[in-house]
């Protein structure tokens, strides 16, 4: 099962964590919040397998995020 670890306001900051994680060896999903939103104007969900939660919360917080 995914869960949403991260909330992002922009495409660049959600590019910016999917590089990190992947980086890191996790798998990741990045999806937008909004269908009919434009690209600048939308959230991103940063989506990782549940049983990396804690080390992915982790490395966020460790980077900044």
């Amino acid at each position: 099962m995914w869960r949403v670890v991260y909330l992002a306001q922009t495409k660049e900051i959600a590019d910016s964590i999917s590089d990190l994680l992947s980086r890191e060896g996790f798998w990741i999903k990045v999806k937008p919040v909004y269908r009919n939103v434009s690209i600048k104007d939308n959230y991103y969900e940063i989506l990782i397998p549940e049983s990396e939660a804690e080390e992915v919360h982790t490395l966020l917080m460790e980077n900044g995020y």
